[in-house]
């Protein structure tokens, strides 16, 4: 039996160590919330990139696994997961806060699937472009959250050789359990997926890389890599945020990724858990993206746990699925509690990038007031990208745009290691955000030939 993952454990630079609690969900099993009862509601917009085209319209009959939304440049299909009857095509709330284009779809719950015109097979029928049209065709996005079209991810030019493929088994983020239980429950879709993907690049390796704090994960994946000599598991500090892309990266193979680059500049191909499953079942079921796991938890929650959800389902019926509330919330998050996104309303749908779904009270949600900076230089020891969060947010505060750049501010990845390990408790992650969004606003203003300094 092959060693299952070396002593020395791999990190990055930086980073902060919140306290996980993941042990609310982590022995939990996923269970099945396949049967919502109300209206689906599917965003074009579950993506990376500019939003899909609706192709049904107000009172056309669609069956589940049928296409919805068709993207017209970086996208990627967006399905039905039910059958039933177009209700209406309009904008609707979106989990990051807006109002996306939608298609709302009355569940018939007869789950009636559309017929396939492609056939459940082994990837090694198929050709490398097979392949990739079968991952295009299925909708397929990064699913750990930046929601990058996957087939597009899996292509990079020509030039680019790719020689490590890395699996994101870290689930860095507290509460987060979803990736862990697929691990422990779906070893052969995670294996299986990571295998086709290495089909696509001839020589490439294959790295699990997986936190010390999951030994259970690294015992299930162990029977379906020990014959594979082109896999391997790697250990890596239980630290926030081991699963930036970009952390990861330098943690498995000690290489930078340039600024402005992208992984594959450097040989490297990123992809999470779930992503892999889904790439999976792809190939081997011919099924397209249009569920998925959502760890539902929080101080508020009556039955946290693990579920296994259809893409457009309600949130608020999500939560009712986990024994609603025992407490009256303060504060709602879709993903985990140093990058998801608040939620003003629990009548926002599950999309493809949807983990989690925290709920707290007063207790768990309280901010403390900001106190001046005390120069203690927490802030850049903890950085992931080694920058000097307290500069950049007084160069916000001032809205000094040139300055943010010159401080490297747009390299900041919102992690949320300052705002945590700041003892003045400055809202530094939050000015950084604001930042980035600013200057990629005036660099959009500048390509267009206008200028606009917020």
């Amino acid at each position: 039996m092959k060693k299952l993952y070396s002593s020395v454990l791999r990190t990055f630079k930086g980073g902060v160590h919140p306290p996980d609690e993941k042990r609310h969900t982590a022995d939990i099993a996923i269970q099945d919330f396949m049967d919502p009862k109300g209206d689906m509601v599917f965003p074009m917009l579950q993506h990376l990139g500019a939003p899909c085209r609706p192709v049904v319209k107000k009172g056309d009959f669609v069956l589940r696994d049928q296409v919805i939304g068709e993207p017209d440049g970086l996208g990627a299909l967006v399905y039905s997961s039910v059958s039933g009857t177009v209700k209406d095509v309009k904008p609707m709330p979106h989990p990051n806060g807006s109002k996306v284009m939608s298609v709302v779809i009355e569940n018939d719950r007869q789950y009636t699937t559309m017929e396939k015109d492609i056939q459940p097979c082994s990837y090694k029928e198929l050709s490398a472009e097979q392949i990739l049209d079968r991952i295009r065709r299925a909708g397929i996005v990064g699913m750990g959250g930046a929601g990058f079209p996957t087939h597009i991810k899996l292509s990079p030019p020509p030039d680019k050789k790719i020689d490590h493929i890395i699996l994101n088994a870290s689930e860095c983020e507290p509460y987060l359990t979803s990736d862990y239980r697929v691990m422990l429950e779906d070893s052969w879709r995670v294996v299986n997926g990571l295998r086709i993907v290495l089909s696509l690049f001839p020589g490439a390796k294959g790295y699990i890389a997986i936190e010390s704090n999951k030994p259970d994960a690294f015992q299930a994946l162990q029977p379906y890599i020990e014959d594979e000599n082109d896999i391997e598991l790697v250990g890596l500090k239980t630290k926030y945020p081991q699963g930036g892309e970009k952390q990861l990266i330098h943690a498995v193979t000690h290489r930078e990724v340039p600024s402005g680059g992208l992984p594959a500049d450097i040989g490297c191909i990123v992809i999470n858990v779930d992503t892999s499953v889904a790439i999976s079942r792809a190939i081997t079921q011919a099924r397209p993206l249009q569920r998925r796991i959502v760890t539902v938890t929080g101080d508020c929650v009556k039955n946290p746990g693990n579920y296994r959800v259809r893409i457009g389902t309600s949130f608020r019926e999500v939560l009712e699925a986990a024994g609603g509330v025992t407490k009256e919330p303060a504060k709602i998050i879709c993903g985990g509690p140093m990058m998801g996104m608040a939620l003003s309303s629990l009548d926002v749908p599950v999309i493809k990038t949807s983990s989690c779904l925290l709920v707290f009270s007063d207790s768990k949600a309280y901010l403390p007031e900001e106190s001046a900076c005390i120069r203690c230089g927490k802030c850049i020891q903890a950085c992931p990208m080694h920058l000097q969060p307290y500069e950049l947010n007084q160069l916000v505060l001032r809205r000094d745009w040139d300055g943010f750049i010159k401080w490297h501010g747009p390299e900041c990845i919102e992690c949320g290691s300052c705002s945590y390990i700041c003892p003045a408790k400055r809202h530094l992650t939050q000015t950084c955000k604001l930042g980035r969004q600013v200057v990629a606003a005036m660099r959009k203003q500048a390509a267009k030939g206008g200028k606009s300094h917020g």
